[in-house]
Formats: C-alpha cells, structure tokens, sequence
C-alpha cells in the first residue's frame, strides 16, 4: 500500500495551505452537495469499499472509496471513460490533509496514473486548481483556476 508522500512519477500533484480548518475542508471533500460545487454532481460516501460516481456530459466517473480517515485522508479510486478514450483511464486520487500552525489546513491532491493517459488535460492542469471555502450562508465553495473538465455543470 502506498503511503502518503509516495506518488508516481507520472501523478499529477498539488498543495495548498487553506485556511479553513480540516473539518471544514473534509467536509468540502466528503458532502455531495460541497464536492458538487467544486467537482462534479455524485453521491460519495466517505467509508472504505462504498462506490460512488462523478457525474458528466459524455459518461460517468466511477470511482471507489480505498481509504477514509476523517480529517486527515482521502484516496479513491478513477476510472474515466470519456468517449474519445480508446481504454479507460483508471487512477487514484489522494487527498491529505493536515492541520497547520494557525489552525488552517495544508491539502495535497495526487492523482496518481492521471498524467500517463492524459496529456493534453496534463497541460490544461499545470495552472492548479484552488479551493476555496465559503462559509454557510456566504455562498457555495467553489475552485478557482480549475480545469475546464473538473467543473460542475
């Protein structure tokens, strides 16, 4: 099993310092409704072994939840079948999360096998996506400089 600083050569990877504590960025990872608003519409639950999917135009993501330790870390299954795909792209997506000195969150995002099927949408990522956590009544969280296929429709 992978640990948490191990990634592919080929992964894509981001990290951003939030200011939002761990709760509150888990819960923008784990809700359906605050993934949606940021990714794509699914029905994720957060407990290892449940399946769920991301919702888009020309086919579902499928996905598969491999690890879940509240606050702290995400990992889940990818597998993409858009129809130009001649195989689908199967990968991982991790998310860490860690509780920073001020109190905020230090996130990092591997997408481990993305960058071996996906090269042109490894360059349309190479600007980065951030998250940003509105508070309730506010607005939605949304992601800023986020790759044109990772947004909600």
């Amino acid at each position: 099993m992978k640990t948490e600083t191990d990634a592919a050569p080929d992964a894509l990877e981001f990290e951003y310092d939030l200011a939002e504590p761990p709760e509150k960025v888990w819960r923008a990872l784990t809700v359906p409704e605050l993934l949606a608003a940021w990714m794509m519409p699914n029905d994720i639950k957060p407990q290892a072994g449940s399946r769920f999917a991301f919702a888009q135009a020309d086919a579902a993501i499928e996905c598969e939840i491999l690890e879940a330790q509240p606050e702290r870390l995400l990992r889940y299954s990818w597998r993409e079948q858009a129809g130009d795909m001649d195989e689908p792209l199967d990968s991982t997506v991790t998310f860490t999360l860690a509780r920073t000195v001020s109190g905020g969150t230090h996130l990092r995002i591997v997408h481990d096998g993305f960058a071996r099927k996906a090269v042109p949408a490894v360059a349309m990522a190479g600007a980065g996506c951030r998250l940003s956590l509105a508070s309730p009544g506010v607005g939605k969280p949304v992601a800023a400089n986020i790759p044109p296929m990772m947004r909600a429709a």
